[in-house]
C-alpha cells in the first residue's frame, strides 16, 4: 500500500481532470482527494497499490482534452479510513 502527493501541470483545469480522476480512481480501488490549485495546477492525494497508483496517472496522461506537461510525485505516509476519491474545494 502507498499514498502518493500528486502535482500536475498542464491544461488540468477545466478539463474535467478530478472528476475523471474520480472515476478512475474508483475503478482502480484507490482513496484519497483532489482539487485545483488557484496557481493552475491540480494537486491529489491518491492511496493504494502502487501499480493501480501509477495506472491512474497513466490514465489521466493519456486521456482527452486532459494535456498533463509534468507531474511531480512524492511518497507520503498512508491515511487511514478513506472510503474514495473525493473531490475538494479548490485551492
Amino acid at each position: 500500500m502507498n499514498r502518493w502527493h500528486i502535482f500536475f501541470d498542464g491544461r488540468v483545469q477545466g478539463v474535467g481532470f478530478r472528476f475523471t480522476a474520480q472515476i478512475f480512481a474508483a475503478n482502480l480501488g484507490l482513496t484519497g482527494w483532489v482539487r485545483n490549485r488557484d496557481d493552475g495546477r491540480v494537486e491529489m492525494e491518491a492511496q493504494g497499490d502502487a501499480e493501480n497508483l501509477q495506472k491512474l496517472v497513466d490514465r489521466l496522461k493519456s486521456t482527452p482534452p486532459i494535456l498533463i506537461t509534468d507531474c511531480d510525485i512524492t511518497e507520503i505516509p498512508l491515511r487511514e479510513g478513506e472510503k474514495k476519491l473525493s473531490v475538494l474545494p479548490s485551492f
